[in-house]
């Protein structure tokens, strides 16, 4: 899985606000304020450190609502885990999700950015609070995967017959 599968996860990942409609909104978020709607749109294009700016001008030059607040370091937690860099990632989906424990993607991000680490069981944990929330999503379903492939790989033993 390569530099285009984290692209297109990391895409998947990218927040919006809940719907009250739809459990999976799809709609770009921060309609009111052009700074969260461009770097949520340059997330889902893989164009990771310009939507991490255009996100940070978007937290700072506006008070966006709190559901937009928490949908927008969703969003900064999935690009810095599509970069690979998962330490940075966590922080922002714990302040996201402190704020709404009820965000699916946040879960899934910080999921994620915890199978980049290496923490199998803590990134199966957040993906089962993910999943409670939103089991037909498919970013869920496709990380399950990926951390029963890692755990599923076969071990070989040498031993030396003499």
């Amino acid at each position: 899985m390569g530099r285009s599968f984290l692209v297109c996860f990391a895409c998947l990942l990218a927040a919006s606000t809940v719907s009250a409609q739809r459990a999976d909104n799809r709609t770009i978020i921060g309609a009111g304020n052009e700074f969260l709607s461009a770097g949520s749109f340059a997330i889902r294009m893989g164009q990771y450190d310009e939507g991490i700016r255009l996100t940070h001008l978007g937290l700072t030059r506006y008070q966006p609502s709190r559901e937009d607040r928490a949908a927008a370091l969703s969003n900064l937690c999935a690009a810095h885990a599509g970069k690979g860099e998962p330490d940075l990632a966590i922080p922002y989906c714990d302040e996201s999700l402190g704020m709404s424990d009820r965000n699916w993607r946040a879960y899934s991000n910080r999921a994620y950015a915890h199978y980049l680490n290496g923490r199998l069981a803590t990134a199966t944990s957040d993906l089962d609070l993910a999943a409670a929330i939103n089991p037909n999503a498919k970013q869920v379903l496709q990380l399950r995967g990926m951390i029963n492939e890692v755990g599923l790989r076969p071990r070989v033993i040498m031993e030396d017959h003499q």
